[in-house]
């Protein structure tokens, strides 16, 4: 794999070498870049396979280091220092990201998933998606990444009505179909939290604004407006009540 680092951080360019070389990565680091000037000149002269991009730069930050190539052939994972406003969007976009000070675990498992990505469109696809939720000013509403066994699908998460677990999957019920995707319903209870998603059972996490009434009856249960009926657990039903009187 032809890798392009991009760091002002001689030290951080150094770690990443290492981890790389001892974790016998088969690799060739064709450049090395600590700003998005040279950043940009590196990548427009050695056409690397991966690039691994910080995100703060001296002269604007590792996105601006993508729009100025405009045609990105290759993967990327993003390297930052902390827990910032990004993070949410990389997940959601389902782009690989690495915080400071680097696990050599998760750089290692990280650049070989990365090996095993063939498709430029699903690149392209991650890449306006991330630009997309950055650029998003509503606080409810982003694009999501699902990952089925045959292609990718971008949703808006004001569209999905709720997710179901099935086993170690999680299947989508969206206003205009379903998807069944292979990551466990708890991976998105937390990657929704304060979007308008309420973990309302074990199998079962609904969009609020989804909700058609709640009925009393048989132990209680919600009915979504796809007419969906969705039981409430007995131990989620204080949270439950509480969170819809602040709705």
């Amino acid at each position: 794999m032809k890798i392009i680092i991009i760091d002002d951080e001689p030290k951080a360019r150094e770690t990443v070498r290492d981890i790389l070389t001892l974790g016998n990565v088969d690799f060739e680091l064709l450049s090395e870049a600590d700003n998005v000037q040279s950043g940009v000149k590196a990548i427009r002269q050695s056409h690397p396979d991966l690039v691994l991009l910080d995100i703060n730069l001296p002269d604007g930050n590792g996105f601006d280091v993508l729009k100025q190539v405009n045609n990105v052939s290759f993967k990327v994972i993003f390297i930052t220092a902390f827990e910032d406003y990004a993070i949410k969007a990389f997940e959601f976009s389902a782009i690989d990201y690495l915080l400071k000070p680097i696990d050599p675990a998760k750089l290692l498992v990280a650049v070989k998933r990365a090996g095993e990505m063939v498709s430029q469109e699903d690149i392209a696809l991650k890449l306006n998606v991330l630009f997309a939720n950055l650029q998003q000013k509503k606080e409810n509403r982003k694009k999501l990444v699902l990952h089925t066994d045959q292609k990718l699908y971008v949703v808006n998460t004001d569209e999905i009505i709720y997710c179901q677990a099935e086993g170690a999957y999680t299947r989508f019920h969206l206003a205009g179909g379903k998807i069944l995707v292979s990551k466990h319903l708890k991976h998105y209870e937390n990657l929704l939290n304060g979007f308008a998603f309420f973990r309302c059972h074990q199998s079962y996490l609904l969009n609020i604004n989804y909700i058609d009434y709640y009925d009393k009856r048989e132990g209680g249960f919600v009915v979504m407006k796809n007419k969906a009926q969705l039981p409430i657990a007995q131990r989620k039903r204080d949270a439950f009540y509480k969170l819809m009187n602040m709705f």
